[in-house]
């Protein structure tokens, strides 16, 4: 029996977009915008293949794009799907344990990095109403605090 091939990268992203198409971010544009800008920061900061998968794939089962069972089935390689794993933040789960969870989670901490990064961008930021530029701020500050990034 021969096992089923690894999606290609081209595959994945499109799978993403198509996943998150009716979704938009915080300041109405298009989601997949976000999860181009964080696969991009993955590989310009040497991420691998495993790592820009999950890069596309960092909010899928979060958001409820993609379900556990698809990525639990899904042709991808068994550390991507740890990564994505590790990415999606749990009910009333601690920030500490969450942070806890991407440093124990090889090549996870680089895709959290490139997402905080796209989140944080001013740019991106200076659309949004200072209460909630503000709260993000201190939200992304206080994650790359907990997973040691400057």
């Amino acid at each position: 029996m021969n096992p089923t091939p690894i999606l290609p990268l081209p595959e994945v992203e499109a799978l993403a977009r198509r996943a998150h198409a009716a979704q938009t971010d915080k300041a109405g544009r298009p989601y997949a915008e976000h999860l181009q800008a964080v696969a991009d920061g993955v590989r310009a900061r040497g991420g691998d293949d495993d790592q820009v998968a999950a890069a596309w794939l960092h909010d899928s089962v979060e958001d409820d794009a993609l379900s556990e069972r698809w990525l639990t089935d899904a042709p991808l390689t068994p550390r991507t799907k740890a990564i994505v794993r590790a990415l999606t933040k749990r009910a009333d789960e601690p920030k500490e344990a969450y942070a806890r969870r991407i440093l124990a989670t090889p090549g996870a901490r680089l895709v959290k990095e490139a997402d905080l990064a796209h989140n944080a961008d001013p740019a991106r930021l200076a659309v949004l109403d200072e209460t909630t530029r503000a709260r993000l701020t201190a939200k992304y500050a206080g994650m790359r605090a907990l997973l040691g990034i400057e």
